[in-house]
């Protein structure tokens, strides 16, 4: 009752829509199976130009004819756990609050994967997982707690390569590369029992970075590791050499950020070169995975009625900035890849629209013709992909968010994209001032317009602050870390100061560990 003739024809359409999507999607009345690979610190720069050209990513490719690339697509949060968690909950990080690699989300947390096996799927996941509580070392929890201390100390090994083996040296990351091969298994096994329609994940590690094993156990990943094979798959000649900023034009974040990743000291242009280059074939490496997996689909004869999505957890800066690793908004670490393909969805497309890992939780929902109930974060990504696009296009916001607030970064990061705006807020007073980047005229984000262009930077602040209250989620981290090392501090008692002093910090903090102590007991004082 009261329908005009418009709106009566816009619901006309969008059943049609429906029809024709879900058609399109189940096949002799059963849905289609869902395969997601995650890698780890995948820059999604190199799944589109002119990234793509640096170095070769054959099945990466076969994916962007097959299905569609989005160009715009972010993590939620540029680290591990809080990424992961972010993805599998389909809700931000200050819903989740998970806060550092250490606290994520609780084990009986409802991922889009329970959900899949409750509603008839036959599920698995295999490989690196990494978003539940409790995870990664006693030196990651313990830099991110005490982050907000004064003390500059390097928590990283400084950034170095290593060769090995020749060219028939394929299989570096063995356990990856074992995992991968039990998903294959498990591919052709569900191939000889084909009614039950399954959903499988494959979480890979590359292209992280090893552990630099010289500096014992407590030194982190900064190793970039490949052999002479993956090394021809990278055009050397295009690897670029990021332009960085003199140290005292930093910013205060990304200055103390450099410092704690090691990477205040001189580096040789070749030295960044050969950093880059390593990374661009331990992508190969990470592409060859997938190719696997996605091959035995196809020689199953599976692959017409699956939808694969590949993605990652966040990027690599690479030296860009002066880092490496990721904790950072700079586009290397944030900007992730983003590629989907299956029965009923577009081949060829490139998404401009501005996506992040929320939006996979109800994508892949939807997928399965499963009801979202409850609020999430994110939005399904089928109306921008369905072949049936005339009605499809629900309203979504035209923004994406990602915040940070583990280690390395000495305060809460909040990032909000919006068109070719990048605006970057804290919430620790002038000594931490905003960032606002042109992202279509400044590519490389090194030139900071907030005090240029204050009605952008006020108009997105009050975007972002209807978003999330970032001050009162700033508030309730620096609480969280105070209670937490303290608590942790508290159950070493007397050996407190001989497992801090041989922590992933050891060099820096032997200088003059009673300072750094002072430092510490300083900054609990003035709080609880």
């Amino acid at each position: 009752r009261g329908w005009t003739a418009d709106m009566k024809i816009q619901i006309c359409a969008l059943i049609f829509l429906c029809q024709t999507y879900a058609e399109s999607l189940y096949r002799n009345g059963t849905k289609p199976n869902i395969m997601m690979v995650m890698s780890d610190a995948f820059d999604g720069r190199l799944t589109f130009d002119p990234g793509s050209k640096v170095v070769q990513l054959p099945y990466v490719n076969y994916l962007r004819e097959l299905g569609s690339t989005f160009l715009s697509a972010y993590t939620n949060s540029p680290i591990c756990c809080p990424s992961r968690a972010a993805m599998w909950s389909g809700q931000f990080v200050h819903l989740t609050q998970s806060w550092n690699n250490y606290k994520c989300l609780d084990a009986n947390a409802t991922t889009w994967m329970d959900l899949l096996e409750a509603n008839g799927y036959l599920t698995k996941s295999m490989g690196k997982l990494d978003y539940t509580s409790g995870s990664h070392s006693v030196s990651n929890r313990v830099e991110a707690w005490t982050r907000d201390v004064q003390f500059l100390l390097r928590q990283e090994g400084r950034p170095v390569t290593q060769l090995v083996g020749n060219m028939s040296t394929v299989r570096i990351m063995r356990k990856d590369w074992e995992n991968t091969d039990k998903a294959t298994q498990w591919i052709h096994q569900r191939a000889a029992s084909p009614h039950q329609p399954f959903a499988l994940y494959l979480g890979l590690n590359l292209p992280h970075p090893y552990e630099t094993e010289s500096l014992g156990p407590n030194a982190g990943g900064s190793t970039f590791l490949t052999s002479p094979y993956w090394l021809t798959k990278v055009s050397t000649e295009l690897i670029s050499v990021p332009k960085w900023l003199p140290t005292s034009a930093m910013h205060p974040v990304d200055y103390y950020s450099t410092s704690t990743k090691n990477c205040s000291g001189d580096f040789t242009e070749e030295e960044i070169k050969r950093i880059r280059g390593y990374y661009y074939a331990m992508c190969a490496e990470a592409d060859a995975m997938l190719g696997q997996v996605v091959s035995a689909l196809r020689e199953t004869g599976l692959l017409d009625n699956t939808v694969v999505i590949f993605t990652a957890d966040h990027g690599e800066l690479a030296m860009e900035h002066r880092q490496f690793y990721k904790m950072s908004m700079f586009e290397g670490s944030s900007h992730v890849p983003l590629l989907v393909t299956g029965p009923g969805l577009m081949s060829g497309l490139q998404v401009n629209e501005l996506v992040s890992l929320v939006d996979l939780y109800p994508t892949v929902l939807d997928i399965a013709g499963i009801s979202v109930k409850g609020i999430l974060s994110g939005h399904t990504l089928i109306p921008l992909l369905s072949k049936a696009r005339t009605f499809s296009r629900k309203r979504r916001p035209d923004w994406v968010l990602s915040e940070y607030h583990g280690c390395n970064v000495n305060a809460s990061t909040y990032m909000l994209r919006s068109g070719r705006w990048k605006y970057i807020a804290y919430a620790d007073g002038l000594s931490v001032p905003p960032q606002l980047f042109d992202i279509t005229r400044d590519k490389e984000e090194l030139h900071n317009v907030a005090l240029i262009r204050p009605d952008v930077e006020a108009q997105l602040d009050k975007l972002l602050r209807s978003i999330v209250d970032y001050p009162k989620v700033s508030a309730a981290v620096h609480l969280y870390n105070k209670k937490s090392f303290g608590a942790w501090q508290y159950s070493l008692g007397r050996n407190y100061s001989q497992v801090i002093g041989n922590l992933r910090w050891h060099v820096d903090w032997q200088k003059d560990a009673l300072a750094n102590e002072r430092a510490i007991d300083n900054w609990l004082a003035d709080s609880l």
